[in-house]
């Protein structure tokens, strides 16, 4: 099992990936910019792949906006 500050820096670290940018862990992802439908596609992909964690799509769009939202959702449905 994986610590919080571990899933942490592994969801930060996929966001990172897609997005090609560092992220700090608050910020809006989706209002901000850094992430269109598309990459909150791939975002959640890499995301089942990686902990094999099912995320709706439209979670990501409404209510995961930040790594911390995304790792705390990833937490609760593991």
């Amino acid at each position: 099992m994986r610590s919080t500050s571990e899933l942490l820096a592994e969801v930060k670290e996929i966001v990172e990936s897609v997005v090609l940018r560092a992220v700090e862990i608050d910020t809006p992802l989706i209002e901000s910019g850094l992430v269109d439908s598309v990459l909150a596609v791939e975002i959640v992909l890499r995301v089942e792949v990686v902990l094999g964690v099912h995320v709706p799509p439209t979670e990501i769009a409404e209510h995961l906006a930040t790594v911390q939202a995304l790792a705390s959702f990833v937490a609760e449905n593991p």
